[in-house]
């Protein structure tokens, strides 16, 4: 008998409903508190709200957002900073059908992101499994998922592209792209210092400076740290969730000549934390190894082999020892925890206006990232599963693109090459069942050097009919290599020997695809645009590095890639100088997934699925005068697994958790955020109160549907925000509260009940904090 119902899939029973209603009820409340705010005494000099225009690159050239046939989240730093997103993972409080988690599963770092657009992304956050969702910082794409969680210190703008982008960005977009652009060195020297206040002994400094070295030459230097306590304790007093990290970065801006200029970017990145804020979710009695330990620690009425150990005991000697559930926010382990990360990049992006319709644009990069993170898997007082990662690589990347210019066509053909190489170490403590009762130990270590290489080739255009009707065709060839060396063994202390799972041969696997994407837009007025798109993707395959058996032939696993087919209508509508609408409906055909089955203990993925996803966007800004802006979003998912291959190994028992009827991970059917603020004008100053409410359905956190760790209910997440500034925006006060009604919900999670180990981890939201932020410019 499990301390938990396991595995029931008791969501998807229930009648699926679109729940608004919670929704409707809190951006209700949202309205009805925002019309507190009156005229204020007198104008102030700055600039209000209003309907801006927006400029993106999501077609690899300089456009309009509203010119643009792709569903996009743009916002500047201005935005970013009035919706109070301080960092990737609150980009899914902002944007429709985004999910941006972290803590992603084995590798106890908490920048480990998992990150879901339209359903389809990664939980495993590895080195040896790419992302479903590209990042990509000044058009470097950054080829790894941890690190992926990051603040904003310096950026400009972020695109957030939803939707297969494989013809532009290539492999690993199959779900989308993430845009991240940092800021420009000025003309003048001048800059800005920021120090924030908070809850938990936050404290936080960024500053940027620009210096004119002549004037050609230009440079800008930032510097960012933050430190904070963490909200779930040990019993030792150790605290997780913590934050301690900074950043520092260079640019030098070299403009030549009207026709050439040159960007030099430095950037260096470090964090030092006690670990993921993870805490104890179920535990399965009739697994293998919390039985034995329960009968070696002496608890009563307990026997091997399983099952034997009593339910709903309060016995520190049981492994399902009720004072193990210690809440949200406490941690009942005792296994060292640790979560590090060390980064630096090298980024040199060159521009040439070849003639009047020919530029080129060149962009070089070379990265290096060091990370590891302790985790205790099972957070009890046993040692069941802690886990030891360790991760050290390099990645090299250079695009060419080739743009084209004139009256009635548009467009870019490029080249990309990229390689990487990481060396990656999972070291694994485990007490599996004993002999004659009498428990020993386990070692098991996993080490496997990773190489890849692919380069692509592409191009697309966009052909004017006329003032009204483009059609845009575009295509990619991609040509993938991935290899993997391994030593994967384990030590088996009492009794004395070691045993080698697979062979250290070099294993290659080749990869191709090729991708296509074509739209037709149609401009019914100068401010209403509709478009139909079709796009593809794919997300590559590679290399199982991890084991805990011997395998057949001491042969690894191999997994193959994912594709995705996207058919997509939208508009795009700036309905009058104070309102703009853009919205989406689409329809995916998403194959052979990559799922992740237990091989025994270990997770292992496997091509075994297909799934069907339909959804629709809508996003608006509202902005009737300079005071009031109401700005939001709605998103809708009809997102389930079609159909689940059987899988079966000779290395051990397949968990077939993934059934067909499942909902995909971090795939919730709504989401949705509203925001409202409003200006009063003061003597020389403006004060602003605002209000930013998210929703978000009810979710799970494995393709498995595992419900000890699923975010059970639909859930709001209410922020409030007061702004003073001087009317020339010279200087700001930023007081507010996030998580204003000190909710508590799931945010992330990881389970094995269903193998020998019985385990399953969750992680909550951070309650409410305050924070106090000052900034001023010179």
């Amino acid at each position: 008998m499990s301390c938990k119902i396991m595995g029931d899939n008791y969501m998807r029973n229930q009648d699926k409903v679109f729940n608004l209603k919670v929704f409707a009820k809190n951006a209700i409340q949202l309205g009805i508190t925002a019309v507190f705010v009156t005229p204020g005494l007198s104008a102030a000099e700055s600039a209000g709200f209003g309907i801006e225009e927006v400029v993106v690159t999501a077609r690899k050239r300089v456009e309009n957002l509203q010119d643009t046939p792709v569903a996009i989240t743009a916002m500047s730093s201005e935005t970013l900073d009035r919706r109070m997103i301080g960092g990737t993972e609150q980009l899914d409080q902002v944007s429709p059908n985004l999910q941006f988690a972290t803590y992603g599963p084995i590798t106890g770092n908490s920048s480990a992101s998992q990150v879901f657009i339209r359903g389809i992304g990664q939980t495993d956050a590895t080195s040896s499994v790419d992302p479903g969702v590209g990042l990509y910082i000044d058009d470097v794409y950054i080829g790894q998922s941890v690190g992926g969680a990051m603040d904003f210190r310096d950026i400009a703008n972020v695109q957030i592209l939803r939707g297969p982008q494989g013809t532009l960005f290539g492999r690993n977009t199959i779900g989308g792209a993430v845009l991240l652009t940092t800021a420009q060195p000025g003309d003048d020297f001048g800059g800005k210092v920021k120090l924030g206040l908070g809850e938990d002994e936050l404290i936080e400094f960024s500053g940027a400076v620009d210096i004119p070295l002549t004037d050609t030459l230009k440079s800008r230097f930032t510097y960012g740290t933050r430190k904070r306590e963490g909200y779930v304790f040990r019993e030792d007093g150790t605290d997780l969730g913590d934050d301690d990290t900074y950043t520092l970065t260079g640019k030098l801006l070299w403009e030549a000549s009207d026709d050439f200029n040159l960007t030099i970017k430095l950037d260096y990145s470090e964090e030092d934390e006690n670990g993921v804020p993870l805490v104890f979710a179920a535990i399965n009695e009739n697994a293998a190894f919390p039985a034995a330990l329960s009968v070696a620690a002496g608890c009563p009425g307990a026997t091997f082999p399983p099952p034997s150990v009593p339910t709903g005991i309060v016995d520190s000697r049981c492994a399902n020892d009720a004072t193990w559930q210690r809440g949200e926010f406490k941690n009942a382990g005792t296994a060292e925890l640790e979560s590090t990360l060390e980064s630096w990049g090298f980024a040199a992006i060159a521009n040439w206006e070849l003639s009047e319709n020919w530029s080129l644009k060149s962009i070089t990069s070379y990265r290096e990232l060091d990370w590891g993170g302790k985790r205790d898997a099972d957070n009890t007082g046993f040692l069941i599963l802690h886990t030891i990662m360790e991760s050290e690589g390099e990645q090299l990347s250079q695009e060419l693109q080739l743009n084209y210019s004139s009256e009635g066509l548009n467009g870019v053909l490029g080249l990309f090459y990229y390689e990487d190489e990481y060396d990656e170490t999972l070291f694994v403590d485990y007490t599996p069942p004993p002999f004659a009762a009498t428990p020993y130990f386990v070692d098991v270590t996993n080490n496997a050097r990773l190489d890849n290489e692919n380069w692509a080739v592409f191009g697309q255009f966009t052909y004017d009919f006329n003032d009204q009707l483009s059609l845009t065709l575009g295509a990619r060839y991609t040509d993938e290599t991935k290899a993997v060396k391994l030593n994967a063994f384990q030590e088996v202390g009492a009794i004395s020997f070691s045993e080698r799972f697979v062979t250290q041969d070099e294993r290659i696997l080749d990869f191709t695809d090729a991708s296509i994407s074509a739209s037709i837009q149609y401009r019914w007025t100068e401010a209403f645009m509709t478009y139909l798109s079709y796009s593809e993707g794919f997300k590559s395959g590679g290399w199982n590095p991890l084991y805990n058996a011997v395998q057949p032939n001491l042969e690894p696993t191999a997994f193959n890639e994912e594709t995705a087919e996207t058919l997509e209508f939208g508009f795009k509508a700036d309905i009058s100088d104070s309102l703009r609408v853009n919205g989406a409906i689409f329809s995916t055909d998403y194959t052979d997934l990559q799922f992740t089955f237990r091989v025994g203990i270990v997770p292992l993925l496997f091509n075994a699925g297909e799934a069907s996803i339909d959804g629709a966007e809508l996003e608006f800004t509202y902005a009737p005068n300079e005071n009031l802006i109401i700005e939001g979003s709605l998103g809708y998912l009809d997102a389930s697994v079609d159909s689940v291959s059987n899988i079966t190994s000779s290395a051990g028992a397949v968990t077939a958790v993934v059934t067909a009827g499942n909902s995909l991970p971090y795939t919730p059917d709504v989401t949705a955020n509203l925001g409202v603020g409003y200006a009063f004008h003061l003597e020389g100053m403006r004060l602003t109160p605002r209000l930013d409410y998210s929703y978000t359905d009810e979710q799970f956190f494995d393709a498995g549907n595992t419900a000890e760790i699923a975010q059970s209910d639909a859930e709001g997440l209410l922020n409030f925000s007061l702004t003073l500034e001087s009317a020339n925006q010279t200087w700001r006060a930023v007081a507010g509260v996030t998580n204003l009604t000190d909710e508590t919900y799931p945010v992330a999670g990881n389970s094995s009940l269903t193998t020998a180990t019985g385990y399953a981890e969750i992680a909550y939201l951070r309650p409410r904090t305050w924070f106090l932020n000052l900034q001023y410019e010179f």
